[in-house]
């Protein structure tokens, strides 16, 4: 069931909210790839905005709508491209406090602490506290699942092969997108990761999501797909995608 639709004004690449606060990711024209990200209130009245450079990407707010964090391309334009970066932020709306760049976090790789200079963080899902969250990062030309730290500013990885994880509402599970085909143009397929277990459900959806699924419920995942629509699925692996709703994207629940 979806509300009829309201206009607002705004002209978003990405757009992502949650009890009360927006943001919004508007791509700058102009001979480098810049960015501006709007957080809005409940009535979409703009409160911030933070200029950086990149093309939209990713865009999340935490359960509270404490914090908003973004992701960015600041080379190439797709995960499917040979050489891309991401930069991704993190703003606590509360504090103020703004990161522009995540990379500086102390990251620990299957438990031993990690530099390099490829390293890349995109995609993060906050918990319920505010102070966790969960992220892809990428080195070493592999993908992994991170969990991380605001207050010790930490991440360590949990599971390879993780790309644009999204919380359960529960906060028992993530769904994201798994690279089953190498060197496809569509070589993702959606998943759900039990966070106890660590085991994985393939979803019924079959078709390549470049996306960060949105949980509707404990039990439904929504996200988008080329053509600007979005879609739904059952979270368990049964049954099978429907329509939410045509000519959309960037799809979020709002209580």
């Amino acid at each position: 069931m979806t509300r009829d639709r309201q206009p607002t004004g705004l002209s978003c690449a990405r757009f992502y909210a949650a009890a009360g606060t927006a943001v919004c990711l508007s791509a700058k024209p102009g001979l480098a790839p810049m960015t501006t990200a709007t957080v809005l209130d409940r009535d979409l009245r703009p409160v911030r905005t933070v200029e950086f450079g990149g093309t939209p990407n990713r865009a999340r707010v935490s359960p509270s709508g404490r914090m908003v964090s973004w992701t960015v391309f600041v080379s190439g334009d797709s995960y499917t491209a040979n050489s891309f970066s991401t930069r991704t932020g993190i703003l606590d709306t509360r504090s103020g406090y703004l990161i522009k760049n995540m990379e500086s976090i102390q990251l620990y790789l299957d438990g031993e602490r990690h530099h390099a200079p490829d390293v890349n963080f995109w995609g993060v899902t906050f918990t319920a506290d505010d102070n966790r969250f969960y992220a892809t990062v990428n080195t070493g030309g592999r993908t992994h699942l991170v969990e991380g730290d605001m207050a010790a500013w930490t991440a360590r990885t949990l599971r390879a092969n993780v790309e644009c994880p999204s919380l359960s509402p529960d906060g028992t599970r993530i769904a994201f997108k798994k690279r089953v085909r190498d060197g496809a143009t569509d070589p993702w397929r959606l998943h759900v990761l039990d966070l106890r277990t660590l085991r994985e459900t393939a979803l019924a959806e079959t078709r390549s999501v470049d996306d960060q699924a949105a949980w509707l419920d404990d039990a439904t995942v929504a996200y988008a797909l080329p053509g600007s629509a979005v879609w739904k699925v059952p979270a368990d692996g049964s049954g099978s995608p429907s329509l939410v709703s045509a000519d959309a994207s960037s799809p979020a629940v709002v209580g």
